[in-house]
């Protein structure tokens, strides 16, 4: 768990902050502005602010998938996670994204074969 503090610029909303910070830095590799312009090449699905907000699903490839979930206090807090092994359940439909970290050093069949182990047991789940 990480715990982020800071002062918030004027006129800057909660959305903002999340558009800004979404997704983590764990999540899209480094260097992050670049790593995420390469995910937008690869990936068919544009993401917009690079968030989803459950209620304003809209369907697409990721989902929720890397995105924040939580909520925004009433007293100006905010908690969130970062969502992966998560599935939405929508007009009778489980949607699910899995996904793996790459590295200098990474072995792509071993990644591969992670990324299937992790969609087979959210089915396993979801399909019984």
């Amino acid at each position: 768990m990480s715990i982020v503090a800071g002062r918030v610029r004027a006129g800057c909303s909660h959305v903002d902050i999340l558009k800004a910070t979404f997704p983590g830095g764990s999540i899209t590799g480094c260097p992050k502005i670049r790593a995420m312009e390469i995910i937008d090449e690869l990936e068919p699905d544009r993401r917009g602010a690079y968030m989803e907000i459950i209620d304003e699903l809209e369907p697409h490839v990721r989902h929720v998938y890397t995105g924040a979930i939580g909520y925004l206090g009433l007293h100006r807090n905010l908690d969130l996670n970062v969502a992966i092994r998560t599935a939405i359940i929508s007009q009778g439909m489980a949607h699910f994204s899995v996904g793996g970290g790459v590295v200098f050093d990474s072995d792509e069949v071993a990644e591969f074969e992670e990324t299937l182990h992790k969609g087979r047991t959210l089915f396993g789940v979801i399909g019984g």
